[in-house]
């Protein structure tokens, strides 16, 4: 029986990679690689010359199958586009397909572009929420944003740079002018981390055209006011509903109180006012 090695490899710069992970690259039977022509430069960058599959969205019926009965014949090593696998890539689905069918799955870390563009934006990174991309349309992007507007904890995302606009306007609404950075090509030539209010990086690419791969991080809502649970907003919205207040008024009352963003709290004033 094989064993899945779920291996770290680099999101730009191709010295960052361990030495375990090129050991583990030369010696498994097959690498599984979300972006052969990418894996390919980092494999002849290295002289690694295991034979390879392409794995990704697309092709993993067919694919998740040819996979897992090569574990049964040797080691397979999983590598995503860059960084680490499983994160918002569908290394997932095989990691879970062999612990299901009893292979062992061993980790090898690496670089990884939410932890790196966290601990440089200058927010705070002992408690954080991982959202993966924003979804592309706007209506599921502003829900779930919504659903995260209230905690105390920094988030994370992935952007597009055709999106990203779209994505910061839609921030803006829903969670408020916030501290964030943005951060651009990580570990590669053209790295850029800008830091500032969502406002003001909004305000950046208004004029500057979105180019490379983008990692937001948003500050969240700071503790010391985000001290109303949902039940209590919504209880208090209902009373002043029943008093006669408008939802916007309700809002604003309660924003200013329970540390909750105003726009969400106007929309669940408007779901409440529809029921």
């Amino acid at each position: 029986m094989g064993t899945l090695y779920v291996v770290g490899t680099p999101i730009g710069n191709l010295e960052d990679i361990t030495l375990r992970a090129l050991r583990v690259l030369r010696e498994c039977a097959l690498i599984a690689a979300e972006d052969t022509r990418r894996t390919r430069i980092l494999l002849e960058h290295y002289g690694i010359h295991t034979p390879m599959i392409s794995y990704f969205e697309h092709n993993e019926p067919v694919r998740l199958p040819q996979i897992l009965e090569a574990l049964t014949r040797g080691d397979v090593a999983l590598v995503s586009e860059a960084g680490m696998p499983g994160l918002s890539d569908p290394g997932y689905a095989l990691i879970r397909a062999a612990l299901d069918r009893g292979f062992p799955v061993v980790p090898i870390p690496g670089p990884s572009a939410p932890v790196t563009a966290l601990v440089a934006s200058g927010l705070p990174a002992d408690r954080f929420v991982f959202l993966g991309f924003l979804p592309r349309k706007p209506g599921e992007r502003r829900r779930l944003l919504a659903e995260v507007a209230a905690l105390p904890w920094t988030l994370v995302a992935f952007e597009a740079p055709h999106r990203l606009r779209e994505s910061l306007r839609d921030i803006l609404e829903v969670l408020g002018d916030r501290p964030m950075a943005v951060a651009r090509e990580l570990t590669k030539l053209h790295e850029e981390i800008r830091r500032g209010t969502v406002r003001e990086i909004l305000e950046h690419f208004g004029h500057v055209e979105p180019r490379g791969e983008f990692t937001l991080v948003i500050a969240g809502v700071p503790e010391e006011t985000a001290r109303w649970e949902e039940e209590e907003v919504r209880n208090r919205l209902q009373e002043l509903l029943a008093a006669g207040m408008s939802p916007a008024q309700a809002a604003r009352e309660i924003a200013r109180a329970s540390g909750w963003p105003r726009q969400v709290i106007y929309r669940m004033a408007l779901a409440l006012r529809g029921k």
